[in-house]
C-alpha cells in the first residue's frame, strides 16, 4: 500500500497536563450574573453551567472515555489531503452489511458509541444475526481526531466523496449510509451521485426541509412548519454565527471550557432541557448522562476543534450560495427516514416523500430527540436494522 492510501492504527493518549490544564481553566471561569428569566430564553442557564463545571472538575474521568475509545478498532487514513479518523468494528456474524454512519454538530463519534453493540452484534440485543452490520464511524474533517482542514472546500459534498473513497479503501463493494444533523447532509450528498457500491441511505433529520417552505395542508405539516418557525426565530443563533462568523466564536471555544460547553448545550430546546436535568436534577434522559455529555464536550476541548467544527457551517453556506438556482440531482437509491419526536421538527411522511420520492422506509417513533443514537441507542439500532433489512 502506498503512504497515501495507508490505513494506520490509532490510539487516544491524552497527556496528563492537558487534563490538568482543562481543570485549571474551568476553575478560573469568570461567571456572568444569573439570567433574568426562568427558562432557556436567554440562553444556557447559570445553574446548569455551574453544576456542569462542578461535575467536570470533581467527578468526571476522561480516562474512562479514553479507555472506551481505545477498546474499539480505531484508524486514520489520508483522503483528499486530510487525515481522517474512523472507528471500524467488524461483526462476528457472516454476511454483515457494511454501514457508514456520520455524526453531527455538536456531536462526534462519541454520540454513536452505544450503537456499536446493537448494530454489530444484534443477537445480543434482541435482533437476529441476519441484521448485523460492519460499522464504520468516521470523524468529519475538522471534528474530533480527524485533521482540521487547511484549505477551503470541506463542505458536506466533499466529505461525502471522501466517505465513498474510505469505504472503497476498506474493500467494501456494497454498503449503506446513515446520518443525522451534519451527518444527514453528508448522507444526503452521498445519495445524490450514488457512488459505486452505495445501495441505500437512512437519515433522521430531513435536511431538504431546511432549504425552503414545505406544504402545510395537513395538521401534521402545520405542526412541523410551526416547529421550524420557532427554531428559526429563537433557536437559530448558533447556526447563524457558525455559518457566517465561525472564527469569531472560535476564540471563546478554544480558550474557555465553560464557553465551549455552553455553546454546545445551546443547540435545541428538547436536548438542552434533557441535558440540564441530567446535571441539575441528576435525571438523565436515556443515555444522555452527565458522563456521556462530558465525554463529547471534552473531546472537542482536548482536540481543539471548536472553531474548525464551526467552520463546517460556513462551508455549507458557501456551497449553498454557489449552487443557488441549481436543482440538485434526485436521490434514486432507496431512502429510509425515522422521525424522532424531540427533533428540531418532527418531519411528516409527506415531507419526506416530497424530498425523497424513492422513500422505501418511514417510521415515527415515540421517544428520542436530536441526538437519537446517543439518547436511545437500542431504539435507534432497531430503526437502522428495519430500514436496511430489505436491501440485504
Amino acid at each position: 500500500m502506498s503512504n497515501e492510501t495507508e490505513i494506520r492504527p490509532f490510539r487516544v493518549d491524552v497527556p496528563d497536563e492537558a487534563i490538568a490544564d482543562l481543570k485549571r481553566r474551568i476553575a478560573a471561569t469568570r461567571w456572568p450574573t444569573k439570567e433574568l428569566v426562568t427558562d432557556r430564553s436567554q440562553g444556557v442557564q447559570l445553574a446548569t453551567s455551574q453544576e456542569l463545571a462542578r461535575y467536570w472538575t470533581s467527578d468526571y474521568d476522561w480516562r474512562r472515555c479514553e479507555a472506551k475509545l481505545n477498546a474499539l478498532p480505531q484508524f486514520t487514513t489520508e483522503i483528499d489531503g486530510e487525515d481522517v479518523h474512523f472507528i471500524h468494528v467488524k461483526s462476528r456474524h457472516g454476511n454483515a452489511l457494511p454501514l457508514i454512519m456520520t455524526h453531527g454538530w455538536p456531536g462526534s463519534v462519541i454520540e454513536m458509541l452505544e450503537t456499536v453493540g446493537p448494530l454489530t452484534d444484534p443477537t445480543a440485543h434482541g435482533g437476529t444475526a441476519g441484521d448485523a452490520f460492519d460499522l464504520v464511524l468516521p470523524s468529519i474533517p475538522g471534528y474530533g481526531f480527524s485533521a482540521q482542514p487547511t484549505e477551503l472546500g470541506w463542505y458536506a459534498g466533499r466529505t461525502a466523496q471522501a466517505w465513498a473513497k474510505l469505504m472503497h479503501r476498506l474493500g467494501y463493494t456494497r454498503y449503506v449510509a446513515q446520518g443525522g444533523d451534519q451527518g444527514a447532509s453528508v448522507t444526503d450528498a452521498m445519495g445524490r451521485p450514488a457512488p459505486e457500491g452505495l445501495i441505500g441511505i437512512h437519515m433522521n433529520l430531513l435536511v431538504p426541509a431546511l432549504a425552503g417552505p414545505q406544504p402545510t395542508d395537513t395538521e401534521e405539516e402545520r405542526a412541523a412548519a410551526a416547529q421550524l418557525a420557532t427554531f428559526r426565530q429563537s433557536g437559530f443563533g448558533y447556526f447563524l454565527e457558525q455559518a457566517t462568523r465561525p472564527q469569531t466564536i472560535g476564540y471563546a471555544l478554544l480558550d474557555s471550557p465553560v464557553a465551549l460547553a455552553g455553546w454546545m448545550l445551546d443547540h435545541d430546546t428538547d436536548s438542552y432541557y434533557k441535558i440540564s436535568r441530567a446535571f441539575v436534577d441528576g435525571q438523565p434522559s436515556g443515555n444522555l448522562t452527565r458522563d456521556h455529555i462530558l465525554d463529547n464536550i471534552t473531546l472537542y476541548w482536548l482536540t481543539g476543534t471548536g472553531a474548525s467544527a464551526a467552520r463546517s457551517y460556513w462551508e455549507a453556506g458557501q456551497a449553498q450560495a454557489m449552487a443557488a438556482g441549481q436543482t440538485p440531482p434526485p436521490v434514486k437509491l432507496p431512502v429510509g427516514f425515522t422521525t424522532f419526536p424531540g427533533e428540531i421538527f418532527a418531519a411528516p411522511r409527506s415531507w419526506a416523500e416530497k424530498s425523497y420520492p424513492n422513500l422505501t422506509y418511514f417510521n415515527e417513533v415515540d421517544k428520542g430527540g436530536h441526538f437519537a443514537a446517543w439518547e436511545e441507542p437500542e431504539l435507534f439500532a432497531t430503526e437502522i436494522r428495519a430500514a436496511f433489512r430489505p436491501l440485504r
